[in-house]
């Protein structure tokens, strides 16, 4: 009986788990939209098969409510304009091998000038199955209605069903970039104890260059979760997750770029140096612990941005906070002992100088009251930018609504205006 109830309860925790996966929620949510634009499209639309509907419905219905709105009127757009050339076509010169030429070209002019963005080859697509029919006015108006059709529903199952908000997947992908960028710190700060090959040293250096291609798929997912939060009634501070996300981001993109300069200095050294090791051991080893000191910093920092809870974030900061002035006295430390290593042998104290700058700027980076102060630029500079977009707005809808005085005589519209000292 205890065996029955706990396979219950698991089987239930993973529902509740799919309930709430994003990828689950929306492959729901674009299957529900095309079905109903199919059945809908086959009340209204005189096509025995109106699949286009359907298809519509699926392309349209995106992962957020801005991407859907603003992918539904691109879509029906380059379906029209690609009708209206399909019987441009058909009444001027019918469907051969030059005219279909000519209408792929056309088509694809056409969506450039109607800036249908990514949709420009659905409005050469629309016009070759509108050409390629017999009845080209039914069968091209029938396509526009089922556009429509597969527009509105995929539009209204997003208003009705909010789509899923994506920030804890681009939180996920900030974690794993900041457990990446401490792994290679481990890495690096290993290898600068000991005696480096240039092998490994150049190793590392390509490790941090790849990191460059981490930093693109984070962005992606972030601009997915910034789409999502627009517009999204579950939402009420999407002004200030997006910025908290995206300043994070930036912060990280940074510090990778850092690094990448220090896999650099630390490539130099170990040519400049070899066979020798790239420290003394002292010195080797106080840089191991700094690099292991600020790769945990960075993990801490990617927990602080990507924190819901109040009470959770002010505890990561707090932790962030103590990493950072313990990272900071290893600094020095280091600092110390460079600088008595540059005493008796400067021979290369060009690059060891650049060794501590370069983890001097990612400590700076991470600095609490450094991103305190670039959060509070960020928003209010998106206030100011939602403030005139609003103010805009109240412009045009006051404009709108403004009466209209009574219209003078069309006698009286020529004659001068009286001035009261005529009079």
């Amino acid at each position: 009986m205890r065996n029955v109830r706990g396979a219950w309860a698991m089987a239930g925790a993973q529902l509740r788990k799919w309930h709430q996966e994003p990828v689950v929620v929306q492959s729901v949510r674009s299957a529900a939209a095309a079905t109903v634009a199919y059945v809908i499209a086959l009340r209204l639309s005189p096509e025995p098969a109106p699949l286009t509907a359907p298809l519509t419905a699926l392309l349209v219905v995106q992962v957020t409510l801005y991407a859907t709105l603003t992918t539904g009127i691109r879509r029906v757009n380059s379906v029209v304009a690609g009708v209206v050339v399909a019987i441009a076509f058909s009444v001027l010169v019918g469907l051969t091998w030059w005219s279909l030429a000519l209408l792929i070209l056309a088509s694809l002019a056409v969506g450039h000038l109607v800036r249908v963005s990514e949709f420009v080859p659905e409005v050469a697509i629309s016009a070759m199955l509108v050409l390629g029919v017999t009845k080209v006015g039914d069968t091209a108006w029938a396509r526009v209605l089922e556009t429509l059709i597969g527009a509105v529903v995929g539009l209204g199952c997003n208003l009705l069903f909010a789509p899923p908000v994506w920030v804890g997947a681009a939180g996920e992908s900030i974690g794993d970039l900041a457990r990446r960028v401490r792994q290679l710190m481990l890495r690096m700060g290993e290898e600068a104890a000991g005696r480096t090959p240039v092998e490994h040293a150049t190793a590392r250096l390509h490790e941090a260059r790849r990191l460059d291609h981490d930093i693109v798929q984070v962005d992606a997912a972030l601009r997915q979760a910034e789409d999502s939060l627009k517009l999204n009634p579950r939402v009420r501070e999407g002004l200030l997750h997006r910025i908290v996300l995206r300043t994070g981001l930036d912060t990280l993109e940074i510090c990778t770029v850092v690094l990448r300069v220090l896999a650099r200095t630390l490539t130099d050294l170990a040519k400049e140096r070899d066979p020798d090791p790239l420290f003394e051991p002292q010195v080797g080893a106080t840089l191991e612990q700094l690099l292991s000191e600020v790769g945990d910093a960075v993990v801490s920092f990617a927990v602080l941005v990507t924190t819901d809870i109040s009470q959770n974030a002010e505890s990561a900061e707090a932790r962030l906070a103590a990493e950072l002035s313990t990272a900071a006295a290893t600094r020095d430390k280091l600092a110390q002992l460079l600088l008595e290593e540059v005493q008796r042998d400067a021979r290369q104290w060009q690059l060891h100088g650049a060794v501590l700058t370069e983890v001097n700027r990612i400590l700076d980076e991470l600095d609490t009251e450094h991103r305190s102060r670039r959060l509070l630029e960020e928003l209010d500079r998106g206030t100011r930018e939602e403030r005139e977009r609003r103010h805009h707005l109240i412009r045009l809808r006051r404009r709108l609504r403004m009466p209209r005085g009574p219209r003078r005589p069309r006698s009286d519209r020529n004659r001068p205006p009286v001035s009261g000292r005529s009079l």
